[in-house]
């Protein structure tokens, strides 16, 4: 006979599942700080570690949360310095723009699509006075978001140590180690994510600034420095850090051939940086499903917004080590794990 609770178990775990979404996106102003905390923390505790054996462990504490805040702020110069000069450039020269619009006009009037009664009817003054409070407002939210990690991370390296203890201590044994041994494991994983996507984060970066100058475009240091940034945001970062390289392409060469070379060459470079390359350097320790890569991206996207593209990977790696560590969890760790695990 069939189990008639076989049913009943898979809807009750569904409606769960979408519950839980539903509350950490209604609630993103509460857990994306922390998600993003318990990273860093992760990244940032052998440090603190090392430091406690030979300085206090406060001391040890305000040094490496110094360090993860200018890391932190240091990405965030990087970010705004690289597409200020870009906004900077392409509004400062605007016979070149006012030229690509008329191009790109002429050309979808050939195909029938009239571009000035879409930008007369969707881009008019309101819409730009719309628009820059909403700016202004992103701007301040991701100031108001950083402080509240910064927070997060102060008080979670002070915590550290008495939470591991607390863990080994508690009555349910089996549950603080399945716990310790998963946040170490990890905590191990995350560093190693961190380290491998920096790497090759550089790379891609190195090789977009010399291809771009030796194609002769404009900005070849802040093209190599958003390939850099929006590495670190898989599948989304790269397409974006090779459109917006393409369109100046196309303004400054007036030539779609040679835009659509330049897009050619920088999808290459990131094929062989990210496909090819960071796999082969990551190892199997960190191997995911690709699909499963996609999805955590998008979704996490959908809850969290960039927030959530950022950190999507690293949660998915979180939770397949968590169910690593426990028999009943396992099959689901080898289910969503890369193809390639079980070979060689």
């Amino acid at each position: 006979m069939r189990d008639p609770a076989g049913p009943t178990s898979a809807a009750g775990a569904l409606c769960a599942l979408i519950l839980v979404a539903g509350a950490l996106s209604l609630a993103r102003s509460v857990f994306a700080p922390v998600a993003f905390a318990l990273l860093v923390i992760a990244v940032m505790w052998p440090v603190q570690s090392r430091l406690q054996a030979v300085i206090p462990k406060a001391l040890a504490a305000a040094t490496s949360i110094i360090l993860a805040t200018a890391v932190i702020a240091g990405f965030g110069y990087l970010v705004v310095w690289a597409f200020s000069r870009v906004i900077r450039s392409a509004l400062n020269d605007p016979a070149r723009l006012q030229a690509f619009y008329v191009r790109t006009a002429e050309w979808l009037e050939t195909h029938g699509i009239v571009l000035a009664g879409l930008w007369a009817e969707h881009f008019d003054a309101r819409w730009l006075l719309r628009l820059l409070p909403e700016i202004l407002n992103r701007v301040n939210g991701a100031a108001t978001f950083l402080f509240v990690v910064v927070i997060y991370v102060v008080l979670g390296l002070l915590e550290v140590d008495d939470a591991a203890r607390k863990l080994r201590a508690a009555p349910g044994r089996e549950f603080g180690r399945v716990l310790l041994a998963g946040s170490a494991a990890t905590a191990a994983k995350l560093r190693r994510f961190m380290l491998v996507r920096t790497l090759m984060s550089l790379m891609t970066g190195v090789l977009v600034w010399a291809f771009v100058a030796l194609a002769g475009l404009e900005l070849a240091l802040e093209w190599g420095v958003i390939a850099f940034v929006l590495n670190y945001v898989p599948v989304i970062g790269p397409l974006v850090a090779t459109v917006f390289p393409t369109l100046f392409a196309l303004a400054q060469f007036a030539s779609w051939q040679t835009a659509l070379t330049v897009f050619a060459c920088l999808n290459l470079i990131q094929f062989l940086v990210g496909s090819y390359l960071e796999p082969r350097v990551a190892g199997s320790a960190l191997a995911i499903s690709p699909f499963l890569v996609l999805f955590a991206v998008f979704f996490w996207s959908f809850l969290w917004g960039i927030a959530g593209a950022f950190i999507g990977v690293p949660i998915v790696i979180a939770v397949l080590t968590l169910c690593e560590q426990h028999p009943s969890g396992r099959w689901l760790a080898d289910l969503l794990g890369s193809p390639d695990d079980g070979k060689g």
